[in-house]
């Protein structure tokens, strides 16, 4: 009968007679769920964005229909009224006196200046009336050198009527500086006689049926007028055949005119 040899349940010793035991099985790790980025929370912008969008549009949009309404009326105000500027005119001028002097050194240059004249306002418009505030004049000489100045009584300009203001004077007496000098000096040897210009300065309200506008500025400038130096207490008459006057508009901005 043959023996069974059955295996031993004891550990087995090593060379040294030790037992040793058995090495656990490894322990795996649990599984991690997959990594996966959360989405960051965004800004929503869009709303307003849309809301400055919006304003923006309709903002524009009233302004050129308020600006196309403003051109329509123009138009027809034209077309209806046909405005024309003011006219001015200088149809006598008088130069009594133009004295200039300088000191032995020539430190100090002095002009002693008196002249009148006569203004003619006309308004060719039938259906608007002009208000003029009072007038600031100076008188220049041809190359700008300031000579005098004087004031005329604000005045007012119906339809198709025609203002005659009469002996406006005008005076000065200035100290030059050398530049200014030198130019008065040049247009005072002048054979034909001296150059002389007239500015006018003033504001004006228009009224047209019953709508007024607010005051604006205007300056008239006329210029083209020539006169001998006077001889003794007979003034010089000026020649203003070729004289002409015209009108610009003085708009302020802040601090600047234009």
């Amino acid at each position: 009968m043959s023996d069974r040899v059955f295996p031993s349940s004891k550990p087995a010793a090593n060379g040294n007679g030790t037992v040793s035991a058995a090495a656990p099985p490894p322990v795996k790790p649990p599984l991690r769920p997959p990594y996966r980025p959360q989405p960051h929370a965004r800004r929503h912008h869009r709303p307003r964005r849309s809301y400055r969008c919006c304003c923006c549009f309709w903002t524009i949009l009233v302004i050129l229909i308020l600006a196309l309404l403003a051109a329509i009326a123009a138009t027809a105000l034209y077309v209806l009224y046909r405005p024309h500027r003011p006219e001015f005119s200088v149809p006598s001028l008088r130069l009594h006196r133009l004295n200039l002097t300088s000191s032995a050194d020539s430190s100090t240059n002095h002009v002693a200046t008196l002249l009148n004249f006569t203004v003619t306002s006309k308004n060719p418009n039938s259906h608007i009336t002009f208000y003029y505030d009072p007038f600031v004049i100076s008188a220049l000489s041809s190359s700008d050198v300031f000579l005098g100045n004087g004031t005329v009584p604000g005045f007012f300009s119906d339809k198709k009527n025609q203002t005659f203001l009469k002996n406006v004077v005008v005076s000065g007496s200035i100290d030059l500086d050398t530049d200014s000098v030198k130019s008065l000096k040049s247009d005072l040897k002048k054979k034909n006689g001296v150059s002389l210009k007239i500015k006018l300065d003033t504001k004006v309200k228009v009224k047209v049926g019953k709508l007024s506008s607010k005051k604006v500025g205007i300056r008239v400038t006329c210029e083209g007028f020539r006169a001998a130096l006077p001889k003794g207490k007979t003034p010089s008459v000026a020649t203003v055949d070729k004289s002409k006057c015209k009108v610009d508009l003085r708009i302020k901005i802040w601090k600047f005119t234009f």
